[in-house]
């Protein structure tokens, strides 16, 4: 597969992993935090969210989930209470100074906020500032104590088992955001997941989706050990929680940018309005643009004895089949059947019309880049082959070991079940992603006379037994080794999507 010139790779480093790196002098201060101030914070911090959770809950008593009445004087003492004590909670925390530049537009000028970037569960401090209204999703309503504290600030609950729930969320968002001020901010973090700052990655669309002005709003952590950052791969919740807790001092900044009015064709486009919102925080951050989304998070982090060494061109091929509007209609049961039928074809190439015959879909423009990238020769013709194995690989990034039997399907003779070594250099290339390789380490692992054809059942078995399959017997020609090493192919899996 390789890479179309339409969309320049601006990857850099992985905005999904967090590694912390400490020097001998810096442990050591942890060390005596630990013993010392860190007991005393977290008690006191335990102690202040305790706190706060009878006022929320009295608050939140007889009150509407969907018609915002004006607030009596008890409900707004209330209010007044819980800022307080979640501004105690913070500084107890290490939050000692809280630097806000600019000012926050009223809710009858603009009533969504977007923040980026979001990088951690202390990225709630600008919210109980505020109290602004967030969306979330409807588990966290079950979270003891912090739970009420969300549902007091009356959020927009994300229903996840509901299939139509996208479109529910962004028209409570539109409902809420033209009542003209009546309901209270919504702050959005449009990126949708937590990342480690390095970058800005794509925005979702819901919250430009109404075509009203926004204030985006970007949030700073100015420490030089960064020990907030909580992402898909590194710390998990409580040594994030234990390690800021033991610094001397949280510094945190936040920065209200003036208010974007979106132009006609942004209003039409909520995919260009987000980007150029997105652009303009970029800016402010002096953060490079990152070409990855919520949903790119599963290749870039791919597990598993065949993870993806260089993820670029599937990133792309993701991209692609998002926009195509196919990933969300990508089952195990559809890949047997593209398996199944690409193997009647037996190596067949297809053109453009065949190949959306194929899928039964009509010829777009989208369809178009996708079938180039598996033009490997430049002729127009491509094996469908390579496509299924892609696809499969996009779909179930950790799951290699079920692609790779998927590929086999497709290649191995019906006799005895071979494939070529030539065909399985092609079908980790695709898994893997990379453009050139060679299987020469394999065939002298493996001592046996007839190297040049290969079983499932024994790959499976051989890669079982090497664990470190990939750098052990694998070349890549003209290929740097650098993406995936052996220990990071297993990250750990937070739940930090929003």
């Amino acid at each position: 597969m390789k890479s179309s010139n339409s969309r320049p790779s601006r990857l850099g480093r992985n905005p999904f992993v967090h590694e912390l790196k400490f020097t001998m002098t810096e442990k050591i201060k942890i060390g005596l935090m630990s013993v010392t101030v860190f007991p005393v914070r977290l008690l006191l911090v335990s102690f202040l969210m305790l706190l706060a959770w009878p006022f929320a809950f009295t608050a939140s008593l007889g009150r509407s989930d969907f018609v915002f009445e004006p607030q009596s004087w008890w409900r707004r003492f209330i209010d007044l209470c819980l800022r307080v004590i979640m501004r105690a909670m913070w500084f107890c925390g290490g939050f000692h100074w809280i630097k806000v530049k600019g000012e926050r537009a009223p809710p009858s000028e603009v009533p969504i906020l977007t923040v980026a970037p979001h990088s951690s569960y202390f990225d709630a401090i600008p919210v109980t500032m505020t109290m602004c209204s967030i969306v979330t999703k409807l588990e966290s309503r079950s979270i003891p104590v912090w739970g009420t504290l969300i549902s007091y600030i009356r959020p927009v609950f994300v229903f996840r088992s509901d299939q139509d729930s996208r479109r529910k969320t962004v028209e409570e968002i539109k409902r809420r955001a033209g009542s003209g001020g009546e309901w209270p901010q919504i702050m959005i973090f449009p990126e949708g997941t937590c990342t480690n700052r390095s970058g800005l990655i794509l925005f979702k669309a819901g919250a430009f989706i109404p075509g009203l002005p926004v204030q985006p709003v970007v949030l700073r952590y100015p420490n030089k050990l960064d020990t907030v950052s909580w992402t898909w791969q590194g710390p998990g919740a409580f040594k994030i929680l234990w390690l800021t807790l033991c610094q001397p001092h949280n510094p945190m900044e936040i920065e209200y940018l003036p208010i974007y009015t979106p132009s006609n064709k942004e209003k039409e486009n909520p995919a260009l309005f987000a980007n150029n919102v997105r652009k303009l925080m970029a800016k402010a951050l002096q953060l490079p643009l990152t070409d990855l989304s919520f949903d790119d998070r599963e290749i870039s982090l791919s597990q598993g004895p065949l993870c993806i060494y260089d993820c670029s061109s599937l990133l792309e091929f993701n991209l692609l089949v998002r926009r195509w509007g196919l990933r969300a209609g990508t089952k195990d049961k559809v890949l047997e059947e593209q398996a199944r039928r690409a193997r009647k074809l037996q190596g067949g190439r297809l053109g453009l019309e065949d190949f959306a015959q194929f899928l039964n879909l009509p010829v777009t423009e989208t369809l178009t880049q996708v079938h180039s990238l598996f033009d490997q020769h430049g002729d127009g013709q491509i094996d469908i082959r390579h496509y299924v194995i892609a696809l499969s690989t996009i779909y179930r990034p950790s799951k290699s070991m079920e692609t790779l039997k998927l590929a086999f399907k497709m290649y191995e003779n019906e006799e005895n079940g071979e494939v070529l070594q030539k065909e399985l250099t092609t079908i980790l290339e695709i898994m893997l992603g990379v453009k050139k390789m060679e299987l020469s380490g394999l065939s002298l692992a493996l001592c046996r006379p007839d190297t040049e054809k290969i079983t499932y059942d024994e790959i499976h078995h051989f890669i079982e037994q090497h664990p470190h399959f990939v750098h052990e017997y694998l070349d890549f020609i003209d290929h740097p080794r650098k993406l995936c090493r052996p220990k990071s192919c297993n990250g750990q899996s937070h739940n930090k999507d929003d």
